[in-house]
């Protein structure tokens, strides 16, 4: 191994929007250190702990508790579980030294603990921060890390600017590597709406309130979450096809697509950017800080991407929506992947 990193433990969860750039990070570090020793830590329950073990890494399960804003009586109970995976970090990092290890935490309340066992024990420290705003997690864990990596400019003044670098978005191999959308579209233009990897029933209830009139005019394919599932594929028909979740797909059909509408999580705004892609957001409205809506923003600056409140959407307004999202040009794509910059900071390669 060309550099002196031998052990690097990656630690994110409670949500996709935290697990999936780390995902990202771990294939490209296997590829370029195929013999590095990897180790994810997560919850014992969270979504990290099916994705991580599917890349062929050991995982590690802590114990871990929500950080509230809000008065709770779990907050009382919680600061015990985070005591406790406190605890069980410091040993699980015990054993490696200091010189060798490396952690990178890509948010969520499970990282709080481990920053700061990774801290006592004086190993190096790296955050990365997705969203234009800041979690809370990822705030603390700011005070005890090296470095903050960060996706937009504007989140660079949230942290001290002797530790915040802007790197970008960790992105998939397969922007800049992409496969032709293999879907059978009867010559009309794709309509994609996907509400996120569990749905968003409001996009599904807007989106089939128009189905028969959008109908007329593309084809469409609706990725409308598990829960809801059963119900639309019901409706299936020979213009519009329904799916719980779309996998390795992904990123061919937001190239494909004539038109995208989705939620604004940090990671498919950033993909949606990457490939020059205008395309509808609405923003969940209860996100934390509304970041949401300030990720749309950066789309919206770059691509003209258009964004629909929560409280504006309606059949009307997606119509016009999609009327003028077909008239905007795609951007440029990008010709570089952060990814590739993250990883050699991780390995000690770029001290940049």
């Amino acid at each position: 191994m060309s550099s002196k990193v031998k052990h690097i433990f990656i630690c994110g969860g409670g949500s996709g929007g935290h697990v999936l750039p780390a995902i990202t990070v771990i294939r490209s570090l296997k590829e370029r250190e195929p013999n590095l020793d990897i180790i994810c830590l997560g919850s014992h329950s969270g979504i990290e702990a099916s994705l991580f073990p599917k890349e062929g890494v050991l995982y590690k399960s802590i114990s871990t508790g929500k950080l509230r804003r809000y008065f709770s009586w779990q907050n009382f109970t919680d600061i015990f579980r985070i005591l406790l995976g406190l605890l069980q970090s410091f040993f699980l990092l015990f054993s490696y030294s200091k010189k060798e290890t490396v952690l990178f935490c890509t948010g969520g309340f499970v990282t709080v603990p481990v920053a700061i066992a990774a801290w006592m024990q004086g190993k190096r420290i790296y955050i990365h921060e997705q969203t234009s705003r800041v979690g809370l997690a990822n705030k603390i864990c700011s005070y005890f890390a090296d470095q903050v990596w960060v996706t937009f400019e504007e989140s660079q003044k949230f942290f001290p600017a002797s530790k915040v670098k802007l790197l970008g978005y960790p992105l998939r191999n397969e922007i800049f590597n992409l496969n032709s959308l293999n879907v059978n579209s009867q010559g009309r233009p794709i309509l994609f709406l996907t509400g996120g990897g569990n749905g968003s029933s409001l996009l599904n209830k807007t989106l089939f309130s128009l189905k028969e009139r959008l109908e007329e005019r593309f084809y469409i394919i609706h990725q409308c979450g598990k829960l809801e599932y059963e119900n639309y594929k019901k409706e299936e028909t020979d213009s519009y096809k329904v799916y719980d979740f779309v996998g390795e797909e992904m990123i061919s059909l937001l190239d494909g697509a004539d038109v995208v509408i989705s939620r604004a999580g940090a990671g498919t705004v950033i993909e949606l950017i990457a490939l020059g892609k205008p395309s509808i957001f609405v923003p969940l409205k209860i996100a934390q800080k509304n970041e949401q809506f300030h990720n749309a923003q950066e789309a919206q600056k770059k691509l003209k991407s258009i964004i629909i409140l929560e409280d504006e959407l309606d059949d009307e307004s997606l119509l016009e929506a999609i009327n003028q999202v077909e008239s905007l040009k795609r951007g440029v794509r990008a010709e570089i992947n952060p990814t590739n910059n993250i990883t050699e900071l991780l390995l000690g390669e770029n001290n940049a």
